[in-house]
């Protein structure tokens, strides 16, 4: 982003300059009169006509008070019209003042340098070097006359001339260091505003990214959180000025041992879904130096969403191989099977032998399975989600397409509940995992031996949706692999079902894992994505 356009306008504050003149204007003119009631100095100060010296000094002051008050109550900027007449008053009225003590050689007409330097900073070029001319002019003319009034010797005449080019160059220097100051100044305010701006927009950007960003100081006090560190972590909003960071202790934790650690991978570290998060995480922190201070930076992602790319990417580079190698199996099994359908049907097959082929004509069946589940695998279509009231899909997916309704009763926590998935994707779990819950479930019971719990996760915000048995559940020591691809304890199976829930899953930047207790003995949840987060 560019810096916007300078103007001398943005750094000249033209109304705080002239109200410090005037200050020094009104504190000129009350001097003066103090020192001339005071008869301090009366061989200068009047010296040769007291009343013009005192009604001019009283005047002075009066006038500048009144501007000042005027200034006090009027916060506009000047215009020219009033800096020019400050300026005039103070020429006219030290030239009176000179006049009324003895002429230049009194040294009142030093002060006419102050009056042209405030020129030079007030007024544009052409009336500062105006107003130099005009204070020289009469100096001079003053000098002049007084000369001829009086006959003395002319010492007041070059006093006045050198006077006036000391005057002539105060008004060039101020103008130069005026002009410089002016340029620097608004520089640097529009350096700052810029700047402000930026921190604006980069708060605003921080705020409405999808990655969470948490800013600690040396002290690990929480500078920054934004919406999404606070959504990831289960938290409410508008706790980034309350919230410590020993109430995030898996976040406490990975900086721990990042700081401990000269390794800067242990940097990137992966947080298991839990109570507070349910959801996993990937974590990544970074040190920010800001000169003798030191910021630490906490990234915050889904790793779903980091999954499903890596996962698409992954099932990209394989799906040719995988399809290749699948019909070259097909192949000769096709052959295997055709042939021992042809042997079973010759006369001369004994029992023993018929049992052969009876286990040949399954196992092919069961390996041609396991193709066609490589080949959906490989072949499987990006996701299409939607946004779907989850009551009213499961009451039409019992109701019409789940071919064991009746043993499946259905629950929900509210009326409305809405996530973004795949339709046909999430039937294709909910299939897989009713079928497998049915397998293992008592039926002798009088209530349904599956339940569907549908729910809103209260500290993220996320739709869920569980698939309860009453079976034995999954032994804990076989539980870590059961997303794993052929992955099975059944002789029967082939150990890709379960893998392909997760893959379709993580395609939709959903989350699905295997829960049990004492109250669910066999649980599988998927933990949706929250509907107006979904990466799109």
């Amino acid at each position: 982003m560019k810096p916007r356009p300078i103007t001398l306008e943005q750094g000249y504050d033209p109304y705080q300059l002239l109200r410090v003149y005037t200050y020094y204007r009104v504190f000129l003119g009350a001097l003066l009169l103090l020192i001339f009631e005071s008869h301090a100095l009366t061989n200068l100060l009047g010296s040769e006509h007291e009343n013009v010296f005192f009604y001019t000094a009283w005047g002075y002051t009066i006038l500048n008070t009144l501007q000042l008050v005027g200034l006090w109550f009027n916060h506009q900027p000047p215009s020219l019209q009033q800096k020019l007449s400050a300026i005039l008053l103070d020429i006219f009225a030290i030239t009176l003042l000179m006049f009324a003590s003895g002429g230049a050689t009194s040294g009142l007409g030093y002060l006419m340098i102050v009056s042209v330097a405030a020129a030079g900073m007030l007024l544009p070029t052409q009336l500062a070097i105006f107003t130099a001319a005009l204070a020289t002019l009469l100096l001079i003319g003053e000098s002049v006359a007084h000369h001829a009034a009086t006959g003395i010797d002319t010492k007041s005449l070059f006093v006045a001339g050198s006077l006036g080019a000391l005057i002539f160059i105060t008004a060039y220097t101020f103008q130069y260091l005026t002009k410089k100051i002016q340029i620097s100044t608004a520089e640097l305010k529009a350096q700052t505003e810029h700047i402000a701006h930026l921190q604006k927009l980069a708060r605003l950007i921080v705020e409405r990214m999808r990655t969470g960003i948490i800013v600690l100081n040396k002290n690990d006090d929480i500078e920054l959180i934004n919406e999404a560190a606070q959504s990831f972590l289960g938290l409410g909003s508008n706790q980034d000025l309350t919230l410590k960071l020993d109430q995030l202790p898996a976040i406490q934790s990975q900086l721990q041992q990042w700081r401990g650690s000269h390794d800067p991978h242990t940097g990137n570290q992966i947080i298991p879904p839990s109570a507070g998060n349910t959801t996993e995480l990937k974590v990544s922190l970074a040190n920010l130096e800001l000169g003798k201070d030191e910021d630490t930076l906490v990234f915050i992602e889904d790793n779903r969403a980091i999954a499903q790319q890596a996962q698409q990417l992954k099932l990209a580079s394989l799906g040719r191989l995988t399809a290749s190698i699948a019909h070259e199996i097909r192949n000769p099994l096709s052959a295997i099977s055709h042939a021992s359908q042809l042997l079973g049907e010759s006369p001369d097959i004994n029992p023993a032998d018929s049992r052969l082929l009876e286990i040949i004509s399954h196992q092919t069946q069961r390996v041609n399975q396991i193709i066609e589940n490589i080949l959906h695998v490989s072949r499987r279509r990006p996701a299409e989600p939607a946004t779907l009231e989850l009551n009213a899909f499961m009451r039409e997916f019992l109701s019409g397409d789940c071919e064991q309704a009746s043993q499946v009763s259905l629950q929900s926590q509210t009326p409305s509940i809405y996530a973004r998935f795949d339709p046909s994707q999430l039937q294709q779990i909910l299939s897989n995992l009713i079928s497998n819950a049915l397998r293992y479930t008592d039926n002798s019971m009088h209530e349904p031996p599956v339940r569907i719990e549908l729910g809103i996760e209260p500290r993220r915000d996320t739709p869920f949706l569980k698939v309860i048995d009453n079976g034995p559940g999954i032994a804990p020591e076989n539980q870590r692999h059961i997303f794993e691809p052929f992955f099975t304890t059944e002789s029967q199976g082939s150990g890709l079902g379960l893998f392909i829930c997760k893959e379709l899953c993580e395609a939709n930047q959903a989350y699905i894992d295997y829960l049990c207790d004492e109250e669910q003995p066999s649980c599988f949840t998927l933990q949706f994505a929250h509907p107006d987060k979904v990466q799109k």
